[in-house]
């Protein structure tokens, strides 16, 4: 009982019934209208004829608001109080202008219902009270007067009084609940513009992923390389002044390094589209001065590269650079200072890269274990390649394989 009084009377119940009552008077302009279009009087004292020509006139005046909904701001207008007063999620509307005549149909008929069912709430709502006071104060010779010699009892003129309000509030309940079901799917996005929204969505997603990948492989190589060369400095810092020196000088060389990088991760995240290819981000054609750095900070890379490799397509030479420089980081960070070798192949219309390397002893690593080798299956699936990385057959070895098709760049 007490769900059906707040269904009736609640706060969701009365908001919906201005919902309403303003789709009644939205509809009263077009009613005026098609009242002398139709050439009828608004008194008519023929009872049928007045009913009829009502029906016609309502007729004529909900295509013409259905026309009207059709201009693209209109569902702004409708959206904004269909959220505001009838209890519609905001995540379920629209919340521009239609941007194709599916939005605008959809519009329109969400317009013609809310204002034929507001008419007909409004019109309830107007008479039904007068109504109600008719039949509990009139006298009741007004009702033998009139005929209706059954009403002779007041217990029948409440129980003719209640079944008014009854039908007044149930009506009104009724088609708020109608249009607050409907609104989602007349107002909200239409499926070309939820599949817009997205591939927008997709979109950002992807350039964030990119930023992250490129944070991750150029500064956290650069801050990984300066964070071990500097710890190997200090244990030897008295004992060895020419290699804190050299440590010294790999980390300038790192720091400058990380400095140009994440002036290019910037130029990521701006979205430079008209900067030069050089400041992309380094290709193959920099992998000299990367292993450098790794021998610097006691990793000797032994590196077979095959003919070609600078006339490689740039994404394809780019993101191989940063699949290396993080493959050779993953050695540095948990293997320690161990030799790696590193092949480049071109064969097959594909670029093979494989890093391997002794098992070291083992370092620390992050309790989240690290994004290191899923941004290198990342940046191969982008280019439709693939990856797989583990321990050797003998166990002693761990390898890195990429394969990063030439053709489909």
């Amino acid at each position: 009982m007490r769900r059906i009084a707040t269904a009736l009377l609640g706060r969701r119940a009365r908001v919906r019934w201005v919902h309403l009552v303003l789709g009644g008077a939205l509809l009263m302009p077009f009613w005026m209208l098609s009242t002398l279009l139709t050439g009828g009087r608004l008194a008519e004292p023929n009872w049928r004829k007045a009913l009829l020509h009502q029906l016609a006139t309502l007729a004529l005046a909900l295509p013409m608001a259905w026309v009207v909904a059709l201009l693209p701001a209109v569902r702004v207008l409708v959206s904004t109080a269909a959220r505001a007063l009838a209890a519609t999620g905001a995540g379920e509307l629209a919340t521009g202008p239609a941007t194709s005549w599916a939005a605008r149909r959809r519009t329109a008929t969400w317009f013609g219902l809310h204002l034929l069912l507001g008419g007909v709430v409004s019109g309830i709502s107007v008479s039904v009270p007068p109504a109600v006071l008719f039949a509990l104060l009139a006298p009741q010779q007004a009702f033998d007067q009139t005929g209706l010699t059954a009403l002779r009892h007041s217990g029948l003129n409440l129980a003719l009084a209640a079944a008014l309000l009854v039908l007044m509030l149930t009506s009104s309940a009724g088609a708020g609940a109608l249009l607050a079901r409907w609104a989602p799917a007349l107002l909200g996005p239409t499926p070309a513009e939820r599949l817009v929204a997205a591939e927008r969505r997709s979109a950002v997603l992807a350039q964030r992923n990119r930023l992250a990948r490129e944070l991750h492989d150029s500064v956290g190589h650069a801050l990984s390389a300066v964070s071990i060369q500097a710890s190997a400095a200090a244990r030897v810092l008295r004992s060895d002044p020419d290699f804190v020196a050299e440590a010294l000088a790999a980390i300038e060389e790192a720091a400058r390094a990380a400095v140009g990088e994440l002036d290019t991760v910037l130029g990521v995240l701006r979205e430079e589209d008209d900067e030069p290819a050089a400041a992309r981000g380094p290709t193959l054609a920099e992998l000299d001065p990367l292993v450098r750095q790794l021998a610097l900070a006691g990793v000797p890379v032994e590196t077979h590269s095959a003919a070609g490799l600078a006339l490689l397509p740039e994404p394809v030479s780019r993101e191989a650079y940063r699949i290396v420089q993080e493959g050779l980081t993953n050695v540095l960070r948990h293997a320690g200072p161990v030799p790696a070798t590193l092949r480049l192949d071109l064969r097959e219309g594909r670029l093979d890269v494989e890093l391997t390397n002794p098992i070291g002893a083992g370092r620390p690593g992050r309790p989240d274990g690290g994004r290191g080798l899923r941004g290198v299956a990342e940046r191969a699936a982008a280019l439709h390649g693939g990856c797989e990385s583990g321990r050797t057959e003998d166990g002693d070895q761990w390898r890195l394989a990429v394969w990063l098709p030439v053709a489909t760049a």
